[in-house]
């Protein structure tokens, strides 16, 4: 095994195992090899290597997102550390563990011309919860230090379950070794603290004797919130439930397309509709309609349920439940009789006259990017995991039902469209389901040099709808048939992917009617030696009429 001769790189290498973090993401350079030696040769740790820094991060990102566990990042000085900026905000705003090892200059070399040197300490504030230089010194009593700050920076980023960083100097020699560790990191003692649980009487009483009550999932991931909790909520019939795609809940008594339903409320439907409290639980909310009508029609409470944090996304919060939802749940149903009350019955109704009008409405378009995703949602396999792009490609599927063995995920922290695919991939390298990303082309050829890389499994597959643009610009306000518009908005191109495809070793198909649609989609899941593309081609100027007509069709 190749240890480093830097007792800093000793450090983290130490540090790392003692920690239990495993997945190392290393992008090429010479200041961070005293690291790249050390990891690569250690069985402890699985190295990958991932040439562009950005794409490395959401790479990494979307194996802390499956694992739940840290995934470090390595790179060289210089420029190629702020290329992991925007996985670090998506990382932050989503509660993800990034862990960010960064090479330096010596501090005398850094703002004093030489090469590959950029002020790095202290980058990435205020979007991480732990950030810190090491000091370069080959003295073992002086590096007591640096094992101290190493502590306490991975601490957080594991208990905090947000990114860190470390920025470590290193001097040259940089390649130079040794045959045994010079220092022994401490041993890590087991977090062992119970986790604080708001269980009062006076909570668990209001909750009982209020009437209407509104539940808002966000994003959360698979598992979450148990069987037995969700039968609870879906058993009380002063309790509506509205999921998100992204909150991986699922219920017959549940409100799954939050558009669809609240989009044609009139003023007398928003009244009835106001809960007494609203309850939030799980991270952001994608549903710009939902936020609109809770902000207008205020309840007169809003907890929020969660260990560390709640955001007061409706401008009404008043409670702060600090706690796993599960065992509050429990606990308010515990030896309760559920609240008499008509709240959700209404809802059920006009929920299935939607439904009815979403259906009617599918049968009569013609080609287009909300055609495409009906025919792909009635043709996803079971017991898969389902990455989606941002924009426009996750407000077209809130439209549509989600099989419950179907995981869904989407970088919804930040809600860029510029590492959607890295992340899918490396998400993708850990999971044992096949993974299917769903991107828009912007998207996707944002992110293209995420396929420049050896770790794509044979089961991954993505779908490219490609409206030869940015196509959720035209469905927003603002004026469409004019050059700029199409210039500066929506970025109108010709590409295809075919090529990257051929490059990168995919197999490649295209779609550009319904009936080549289905019959690529049959093709699409079948088992390969290689990962799957599906380009789909779609009317870039008739999108945007087929949706806003949807909404119309709703109210009618």
């Amino acid at each position: 095994m190749t240890i480093p001769s830097s007792l800093l790189a000793q450090t983290v290498l130490q540090a790392c195992k003692a920690y239990g973090i495993k997945n190392i993401i290393i992008s090429p350079g010479s200041r961070n090899a005293p690291l790249t030696l050390g990891f690569t040769s250690d069985p402890y740790f699985n190295t990958m290597s991932i040439v562009d820094e950005r794409c490395g991060a959401f790479f990494g990102l979307g194996i802390a997102q499956q694992s739940r566990k840290p995934v470090a990042l390595v790179c060289t000085s210089g420029s190629a550390l702020l290329n992991y900026y925007p996985a670090i905000a998506e990382a932050f705003y989503s509660r993800i563990s990034l862990l960010v090892l960064s090479a330096d200059r010596p501090v005398h070399l850094v703002g004093n011309g030489d090469g590959q040197t950029i002020h790095q300490s202290q980058i990435f504030r205020p979007h991480v919860c732990a950030e810190e230089d090491l000091i370069l010194t080959d003295d073992i009593e002086k590096n007591q230090i640096n094992i101290q700050i190493t502590a306490e920076v991975l601490t957080h980023c594991l208990k905090e379950n947000q990114p860190a960083h470390l920025n470590i100097p290193f001097d040259e020699p940089l390649y130079t070794t040794n045959l045994e560790y010079q220092i022994a990191f401490p041993a890590i003692e087991p977090d062992t603290q119970a986790k604080p649980f708001d269980l009062s009487a006076e909570v668990k009483a209001k909750w009982q004797s209020l009437p209407k009550k509104l539940v808002l999932m966000g994003c959360m991931s698979p598992g979450v919130l148990s069987n037995d909790a969700i039968d609870m909520l879906a058993n009380d019939p002063s309790v509506i439930v509205l999921t998100e795609s992204t909150s991986n809940i699922h219920h017959p008594n549940f409100f799954n397309h939050i558009d669809q339903l609240i989009s044609a409320f009139s003023d007398t439907d928003k009244l009835a509709f106001k809960p007494d409290l609203l309850l939030t639980m799980g991270g952001l909310v994608v549903s710009k309609k939902i936020k609109t009508l809770l902000r207008d029609f205020q309840p007169q409470e809003h907890w929020h349920i969660d260990p560390l944090e709640a955001l007061d996304t409706y401008f009404c919060l008043t409670k702060h439940i600090i706690s796993e939802p599960n065992e509050v749940i429990r606990h308010w149903y515990k030896d309760a009789i559920p609240k008499c009350s008509d709240y959700r019955t209404g809802v059920l109704a006009i929920a299935e006259d939607r439904q009815n009008r979403h259906q009617s409405y599918m049968r009569t378009i013609p080609f287009s990017d909300f055609k495409v995703f009906d025919l792909l949602f009635q043709r996803l396999p079971q017991n898969i995991q389902l990455q989606i792009g941002n924009s426009s490609t996750v407000r077209y599927m809130q439209l549509f039902q989600t099989d419950p063995s179907i995981e869904v995920f989407c970088n919804r922290g930040t809600s860029g469209i510029d590492g959607s695919l890295s992340t899918a991939i490396g998400a993708a390298k850990v999971t044992n389901k096949p993974v299917l990303c769903v991107l828009g082309d912007l998207s996707f050829f944002y992110d293209s040099n995420a396929l420049w890389q050896n770790h794509t499994p044979n089961t991954f597959r993505i779908v490219i709808i490609n409206n030869r643009g940015g196509g959720i610009f035209r469905i927003l306000p603002g004026p469409k048939n004019t050059v700029n518009f199409e210039r500066y908005f929506e970025t109108a191109h010709q590409l295809s992917a075919k090529h990257l495809a051929k490059m990168h070793g995919y197999k490649y198909y295209s779609a550009r009617s319904t009936g080549s649609l289905k019959r690529q989609l049959s093709r699409l899941f079948k088992p390969s030696d290689r990962p799957k593309i599906l380009e789909v081609f779609t009317p870039r100027k008739l999108n945007d009429q087929i949706l806003l007509n949807y909404f119309k069709h709703l109210e009618s």
